[in-house]
């Protein structure tokens, strides 16, 4: 079989890319102005009017529900002067007008319209309110999953947006789950760092003890059984450490390995015997799927050397309801392993300004990154 890895040198990216602030200018631009950009879970915002806002780098959006229950997403800002639309990252408007809370210029939920002004004197000659609506966003819906796009008259093709496609979860019911715990963080970390700490394990048997025991696979450093020239098929009986999966024993990404009898009640065995699986759309989310759960966690840029990172824990609702299922026990686990990684790109951050260091270089099992790097360069208008 023919191997995944790396045969030929291959250089990281420049350092610059992940701390100069012009480029990071155009960065926002180029990929985060052009791309669909995860949001949240439909369930955080399923009544009408409810809303919340996301920031990427210094544009603030609000998507919301309007007063019928449709989803809308406008940049967070006044037309008057550019005063902040909704300064609370989550709520419910409480009216069909969504009005700035500085000169109180109010707006239609429905269709982003100027209604009113605030001044009591006459309009000035030539002012037309209906040139001062809202500045509308590209917004869609996957699944039960919230995506903007900054550019209002981006297509959306659903098939094109993810590049490690959602196959995995086709007998996942994402649509009908429900969030049950969010988890938002902070980095001192260049937003690709992250991404690229995601897809390799190279780290992971020193940053990441308890994962490595939950999953063996990852003690070999690598992140697909087929990397290895031993591996096997996955069964019961295979050893996990050579054929992907759990421990024995194992059900699910928890303290304990317990799904605690709760497991999604649509998945197969076959789903349950590769204990994990995933799906990634860049540059802004990747999913998890567990026995009793799915992750959907969030990337947006702050700047050039701060990324926030937002996880969501998704249940079906007879889980939720369950008194006797702790999800703790599930989101400790993740979060141990998400602060761990945190720690890891902070590390690699505060190395990067070296003066005599200009680049890397990519060992072979970090194929997904060399792909990750080929499509920023393509992006950026850089050859591959």
């Amino acid at each position: 079989m023919e191997s995944n890895h790396l045969t030929y040198l291959e250089d990281s990216l420049p350092s610059y890319w992940y701390y100069d602030e012009d480029f990071f200018k155009k960065e926002v631009a180029n990929i985060w102005g052009n791309h669909w950009i995860y949001v949240c879970h439909k369930s955080r915002i399923e009544e009408n009017r409810a809303f919340v806002t996301i920031k990427v780098a210094n544009q603030n959006i609000l998507v919301l529900r309007d007063s019928e229950g449709f989803l809308k997403a406008y940049f967070n800002t006044c037309r008057h002067r550019g005063s902040i639309l909704c300064d609370q990252e989550t709520g419910i408007v409480d009216s069909k007008l969504l009005r700035c809370p500085y000169h109180q210029w109010a707006y239609s939920v429905d269709t982003g319209g100027l209604i009113s002004v605030a001044s009591f004197s006459k309009n000035p000659e030539g002012f037309d309110k209906s040139k001062f609506s809202l500045f509308k966003v590209a917004v869609e819906e996957w699944r039960g999953f919230i995506f903007i796009n900054l550019n209002e008259n981006a297509l959306w093709n659903p098939d094109e947006i993810f590049q490690r496609p959602p196959y995995a979860f086709n007998n996942f019911p994402v649509e009908d789950m429900v969030c049950g715990h969010v988890w938002e963080k902070i980095i001192d970390s260049n937003w690709k760092s992250f991404w690229e700490n995601f897809n390799e394990c190279l780290h992971c048997p020193n940053i990441h003890p308890e994962l490595t025991d939950l999953v063996p696979m990852f003690s070999n450093r690598i992140i697909n059984p087929k990397d290895l020239p031993t591996w096997i098929e996955k069964t019961k009986d295979s050893d996990p450490k050579y054929s992907g999966g759990l421990r024995s024993g194992a059900e699910t990404w928890s303290n304990d390995g317990s799904a605690q009898d709760c497991q999604i009640s649509t998945l197969t065995e076959e789903d349950f015997l590769k204990g994990h699986v995933y799906a990634s759309s860049w540059p802004s989310m990747f999913l998890g799927g567990y026995a009793d759960h799915v992750r959907a966690v969030r990337v947006t840029p702050v700047s050039s050397e701060k990324v926030k990172i937002t996880a969501e824990w998704l249940f079906e609702k007879d889980t939720i309801n369950n008194k006797n299922y702790d999800i703790t026990n599930v989101v400790s686990f993740a979060c141990t392993v998400m602060e761990q990684d945190a720690y890891a790109c902070e590390l690699n951050q505060k190395g990067l300004h070296s003066i005599p260091y200009r680049n890397g270089v990519l060992m072979p099992e970090e194929y997904v990154i060399k792909s990750f790097h080929d499509w920023l360069r393509t992006e950026m208008g850089e050859k591959a």
